[in-house]
């Protein structure tokens, strides 16, 4: 008997509307993956221009005062900022063809929900959200960290599944939550990278308060940042902590919160204060002497302003 010859199915059709870091590598990871990317959508024809170059095949540039124009794809993804995300589904709505066929519309923010997106469900469109939890801050790099990263996927049951689709396309792993926990989801994700950024800058600012110059203050806390992440992809964070809080050196702490008041860091010395506190609360897990966590809690909550 003959073999039965199974055709690979083709993915669907993908328009981008936003063509930041964000949006070019996402253009740049499916078009890879098999996703025929038909336009880019941009306030700056030249960054639209640039972002089809960089897909490689006859994808369209679009002004984003020119939807009209957009190809009617099967999935449009909406990569811009969040605070202009209901002004660009408003504007998708007043553009677009009423018959809509099922095509799909999807926003990659973390914070907002595919609520977002109403003016475009009421045509008829089905609606979500797909934001990758990973750090992209290179659109050329940033394809392949978007390869077997995790998304948070949240919106109406038929947008859901094509996200959940484009996940296992990228190598990804998705994961859902509920619609009203997303701002608390992306604090979360704030938290553990954008702010981790922040506080890397505030201690090499107090590596600088010391002599060292930018470039040398930095250099000498990567590799202290690196391990701190090894320490975390095999252990919880109460094993992972180390350093003087985890050891309940009190005189240390005292001579933190001396030396950041003196300096006059009023950020550094709130964030260390807020912290350490934080970080007493994971001691507990490790057995901690309950007298030495007392004195040090009492220690950051009973410090003086910092002098001018």
């Amino acid at each position: 008997m003959p073999k039965t010859v199974h055709k690979k199915k083709s993915k669907p059709s993908l328009s981008i509307v936003g063509s930041g870091r964000l949006g070019t590598a996402l253009a740049i990871a499916m078009s890879s993956a098999g996703y025929r990317i038909e336009a880019v959508v941009t306030r700056r024809p030249a960054r639209a221009r640039k972002t089809a170059a960089l897909i490689g095949n006859a994808t369209a540039a679009i002004n984003a005062d020119e939807l009209h124009l957009l190809p009617a794809s099967k999935i449009v993804l909406i990569t811009t900022p969040d605070d202009v995300i209901a002004q660009t589904a408003q504007k998708l709505a007043n553009s677009q063809p009423s018959l809509v066929n099922g095509r799909v519309v999807l926003h990659t923010s973390g914070a907002l929900s595919s609520d977002v997106l109403a003016p475009l469900a009421a045509m008829g469109f089905q609606v979500g959200s797909l934001h990758p939890l990973v750090s992209v801050n290179d659109p050329r790099t940033g394809p392949e960290n978007l390869r077997r990263a995790f998304y948070c996927v949240e919106g109406d049951l038929g947008a859901a599944r094509v996200a959940r689709a484009i996940v296992r396309d990228l190598n990804g792993r998705s994961f859902s939550i509920r619609s009203f926990d997303k701002p608390l989801y992306h604090a979360a994700a704030v938290m553990a990278s954008g702010h981790v950024v922040v506080l890397f800058d505030l201690a090499t600012e107090m590596l600088m308060r010391c002599g060292l110059d930018p470039g040398k203050a930095r250099r000498v806390l990567r590799p202290l940042l690196e391990s701190t992440v090894s320490n975390l992809l095999t252990s919880d964070p109460a094993t992972a902590l180390t350093g003087t809080f985890a050891r309940g050196d009190f005189a240390t702490v005292q001579r933190h919160l001396a030396a950041l008041g003196s300096n006059g860091s009023l950020v550094a010395l709130t964030v260390y204060r807020a912290l350490g506190i934080h970080a007493l609360e994971l001691t507990k897990k490790n057995g901690a002497d309950p007298q030495i966590r007392e004195r040090i809690s009492k220690a950051l909550g009973a410090l003086p302003p910092p002098r001018k």
